[in-house]
């Protein structure tokens, strides 16, 4: 191995160990805007084949340390051999990273197709990218490079009309122009006459950096718009109930009694109690004795009570099929709503092609069925009391209606996006975190929260069985955070409004828009004259 190409492995290498730190637990966001650096400076002068693979390597390398949690949530759940966890989770991994290499083959084929001004079409290749890994083979958008950024509010207020796609732009043509910048400046540390300098794209990115701080600090900064007249005060459980025993009838009763002494905990002060994902131990509807149980304590709440369980439904042939559903039950016994998980969890819920081609596999965690899909998108009505500042009379403070999303969910944005559509004016997620054990995958999939929230304007609450469980206003302040495996009664208030963003109105145009432009940069390629072949000369017409 020649050292031009060891020291581009070495460069790609180093991206890929330097990602993993942007997101949670490590949280330094601040590193993404230069982790690419060294991947973009072995893509100099490179082929388009080895630009692929140094790609890949650093692409697996970086989602290796990232999605490291998959082991855990194999080994100790799923009861998988540990080395079979660990090749699944390569597969995985390099899996994710070839859409690095597509994408860094592109960046090499932008630089021959465009000389000097292709490369400003890479992050859009980077977004397009990062649309088709959302949707593909069921869609796995797990830790989008925007995520990283959850920290950094005046940024991420873009999202409201970019949504987080937008975030990863900017972040990739920061990379980008340094790289270039840094291309541009080693020539005259070798005595070299120095290439151009890429002040166009070092304008472009000044000015739509300087335009996204002022508007993410123009928007934080308008008290007009954080002051919604109404507001819901939730009561968020996390009970903490160990994921090996959690479907065990002999600790039925220990975990019905520990969700009832936390709730009490609230008193009669909460507009709703909200339970995680599958909180009860049993199937609610079928349990008449459970079902007064719970009655009973949203009486005594003297609130609706939010929970998570599975129903049970039949196929035409009577053949069973369980749903992931979300219950609204009031004190009196009536069903204010119910909306079943549209988008289920590969090989954790349901097996995909198991009925032909991977039909000798089980699911890879523990559980009690198999899932079919709801139809999404469904809102719930609640009626908060009426307290001050709450548009309040003494009848009662006007019906609120909100959106629940089930664990997974809630890190799709257009699934998301269609509860604002429907109408919601705030949003709630429950999840069961506990197969991830202690590892970064809780704040992982807690910060893909903060972006939902400021996509759609709207406020979460979140409650989860082992952590994290908080809220989250409008515009991404994370308003409360609990710490993994404690048992937890946490009392929040929220705004509720309707802001109607742009992103919640029309989704993902600006990902779709680079989609576009990737597709006509083909076209054009496609259609372009062929260059004559080497040691052939071209004829033109007299």
């Amino acid at each position: 191995m020649d050292r031009t190409r060891a020291r581009q492995i070495a460069l790609a290498c180093a991206s890929g160990v330097l990602l993993p730190f942007c997101f949670p637990k490590f949280d330094l966001g601040l590193l993404a805007w230069v982790a690419l650096i060294p991947l973009h400076l072995a893509l100099d002068s490179t082929t388009r084949r080895r630009a692929f693979w140094m790609g890949c390597l650093s692409g697996t390398i970086g989602f290796t340390g990232i999605m490291a949690w998959v082991v855990t949530a194999m080994t100790t759940y799923g009861k998988v051999p540990l080395p079979v966890s660990y090749a699944i989770l390569l597969l995985l991994t390099a899996y994710l990273g070839i859409y690095v290499g597509i994408y860094s083959w592109a960046v090499v084929w932008l630089r021959e197709f465009i000389p000097r001004y292709g490369i400003l079409f890479a992050p859009c290749v980077w977004v397009a990218l990062e649309l088709i890994r959302t949707y593909f083979l069921s869609g796995l958008p797990w830790c989008l490079l925007g995520y990283s950024q959850y920290r950094e509010l005046e940024l991420i207020q873009v999202a409201d009309h970019l949504g987080v796609y937008g975030v990863s732009f900017l972040i990739i043509l920061v990379n980008l122009t340094l790289a270039e910048f840094i291309l541009w400046l080693m020539p005259f540390f070798r005595g070299f006459h120095p290439r151009k300098l890429p002040w166009e794209m070092t304008t472009i990115t000044a000015l739509l950096m300087i335009s996204t701080w002022s508007y993410g600090t123009s928007l934080l900064n308008s008290p007009g718009l954080l002051l919604p007249r109404t507001s819901i005060t939730a009561g968020l459980v996390q009970p903490n109930v160990d994921q090996a025993v959690k479907w065990d009838e002999a600790y039925r009763e220990e975990t019905m009694q520990r969700f009832d002494r936390l709730t009490s905990r609230f008193g009669t002060g909460v507009d709703v109690v909200i339970w995680p994902e599958a909180a009860t131990p049993f199937l609610f509807e079928r349990e008449a004795g459970y079902q007064l149980q719970l009655m009973a304590w949203a009486d005594r709440a003297q609130a609706p009570l939010l929970f998570g369980s599975p129903a049970l439904r039949f196929y035409p042939d009577r053949r069973p099929y369980l749903l992931n559903s979300a219950y609204l039950l009031s004190a009196d016994g009536t069903i204010l709503g119910r909306y079943d998980k549209h988008h289920l969890v590969p090989f954790g819920e349901y097996i995909p092609l198991k009925s032909s081609l991977l039909f000798f596999l089980d699911k890879l965690v523990e559980g009690i069925g198999d899932f079919e899909a709801g139809p999404g998108g469904t809102v719930m009505t609640l009626a908060p009391k009426a307290r001050a500042g709450n548009d309040g009379n003494p009848g009662g403070a006007r019906p609120v209606k909100f959106g629940v999303a089930i664990c997974y969910e809630v890190i799709f944005p257009d699934l998301v996006r269609q509860f604002a559509a429907n109408g919601a004016e705030f949003l709630v997620t429950i999840t069961n975190d506990g197969w991830f054990g202690n590892s970064s995958a809780p704040a992982q999939h807690f910060a893909m929260v903060v972006f939902r929230s400021v996509e759609n304007h709207l406020a979460f609450a979140r409650a989860a069985n082992t952590g994290i469980t908080g809220a989250i206003d409008p515009f991404g302040r994370i308003i409360r955070a609990t710490p993994l495996f404690t048992e937890e009664a946490v009392q929040v208030t929220i705004p509720a409004w309707q802001p109607r963003t742009f992103y919640s109105r029309h989704g993902d145009v600006f990902a779709y828009g680079c989609v576009v432009i990737c597709a006509l940069l083909c076209l054009l390629n496609l259609f372009r004259p062929k260059e004559p072949e080497p040691g052939t000369t071209a004829i033109t017409p007299a």
